[in-house]
């Protein structure tokens, strides 16, 4: 009887793991996401510059997050897939200025990186290997250059206010798809622009309109802070 139930629930555990395996296969678009750091920094916990130093003043991706329609999304996929650097030694350089952590303790990024992956770059292998998958998101990053965008509107880094519609509008103007904004508060309790969510097709190629945007908590105006 013993043997029997070890049996069965060797194979529910298989099972589990499979279906865990299929979910990585179907999901149906990515959320490309960039935040301010100089958001992400004014805030209660602060924030720690990575140890190549103060990032520059721009949108830093955050990550490349496979999604379903329905809002929800798959999550560390495939546990045998761990974080190589090797895999993307050429592509360090370019991260550590694209995709800085700003964590605490200071990092050389290859903690954040390597959460990104197991979480979230483990469900895209069905479409995207390591190396792939932090190139993709820096060839998208470089498609969608948010500051200048921005700036070309008249909203600046200054720590003035700005209306929502108006940012959202600027960016629907220059990308031809309308964002999701997401709002932190800094120790003022002021509501800060914070990350930038576009939506991207399974192939990592291609922008579109997304299926669902994340809920926003931002207010009618917004700061841009400085960094």
């Amino acid at each position: 009887m013993k043997l029997i139930s070890i049996s069965f629930l060797s194979k529910l555990l298989i099972l589990q793991y499979l279906s865990i395996q299929c979910l990585s296969d179907d999901f149906d678009f990515f959320y490309f996401v960039q935040q301010w750091p100089g958001a992400y920094c004014d805030t209660k916990q602060s924030c720690c510059y990575p140890k190549t130093g103060k990032p520059t003043a721009d949108f830093g991706i955050h990550g490349l997050w496979p999604n379903y329609n329905d809002g929800s999304w798959p999550s560390n996929c495939d546990p045998d897939s761990t974080f190589d650097k090797s895999q993307i030694s050429d592509l360090i350089k370019n991260m550590e200025k694209n995709w800085p952590s700003l964590s605490c303790p200071s990092s050389n990024g290859f903690r954040f990186w390597s959460h990104e992956w197991e979480k979230h770059g483990t469900c895209a292998e069905s479409e995207l290997d390591q190396h792939e998958y932090f190139e993709t998101a820096l060839k998208l990053k470089e498609k969608v250059n948010l500051l200048q965008i921005l700036k070309n509107a008249g909203i600046e880094p200054n720590d003035e206010f700005y209306s929502i519609d108006n940012i959202s509008e600027a960016m629907k103007e220059a990308t031809g798809f309308t964002p999701g904004i997401e709002c932190n508060k800094d120790s003022a309790r002021n509501s800060q622009l914070y990350q930038v969510y576009m939506c991207v097709d399974t192939s990592g190629s291609n922008f579109i309109e997304c299926p669902l945007l994340p809920k926003s908590r931002c207010g009618d105006q917004i700061q841009f802070p400085k960094f």
